[in-house]
């Protein structure tokens, strides 16, 4: 009688582990919403369902523990007609997917064209806020993320930047954007180029 009570006590505490497991499973880390015709939308000109297309968002449904909320501002933009903005009020300091931004990995950029550099650009406005943005070459068993920047440094009028990301053989172009601390930040025409 013993043994059996045991055997059901380890039979309750495996459903339990395998319904914990398969619910972690499930979680989203991304939000995305696919236009084939949009290309990078660098320019985050093309829309669907409040996110801009081609990109994986970091968004509030899927970044635990923030408060903040992802728009395109009509008014305050490099390129087009808008730029995306976020406007930040609680966020994790740690990046990744449990920090607001968004991410992308290029594959057919770096296999169409072959090549092993590039140039990665965009314009970038902040108030208040803190930022990181990484890049590098990256394949399914293996990166070479870097940081390019990351910066609390208010920037009240556009600011330029351009880096070159060595893409080594056999690897594509990976970008990641996050705000590690709140404030407003604003990004526009982001751009690769070979």
């Amino acid at each position: 009688m013993m043994k059996t009570s045991k055997n059901i006590g380890t039979v309750k505490n495996m459903i339990f582990l395998f319904i914990i497991m398969s619910l972690l499973g499930c979680t989203n880390m991304s939000e995305t919403e696919k236009d084939s015709t949009a290309g990078i939308n660098g320019g985050f000109e093309i829309t669907k369902n409040g996110l801009p297309v081609n990109w994986l968002m970091y968004t509030s449904n899927t970044v635990p523990d923030s408060q903040f909320k992802i728009s395109f501002d009509q008014e305050e933009f490099k390129e087009g007609k808008q730029s995306l903005r976020f406007d930040v009020d609680q966020c994790s300091s740690i990046g990744g997917r449990y920090s607001p931004g968004f991410t992308n990995e290029f594959f057919e950029i770096a296999h169409k064209n072959g090549f092993e550099n590039c140039k990665l650009s965009f314009w970038i406005k902040n108030k208040g806020a803190k930022y990181r943005i990484s890049a590098g070459g990256v394949s399914p068993h293996k990166g070479n993320m870097k940081t390019l920047v990351e910066s609390d440094s208010s920037l009240l009028e556009w600011k330029y930047i351009e880096y070159q990301i060595e893409i080594p053989k056999g690897m594509h172009l990976r970008m990641e954007f996050n705000i590690l601390e709140p404030g407003t930040v604003w990004i526009d025409d982001v751009k690769i180029e070979s």
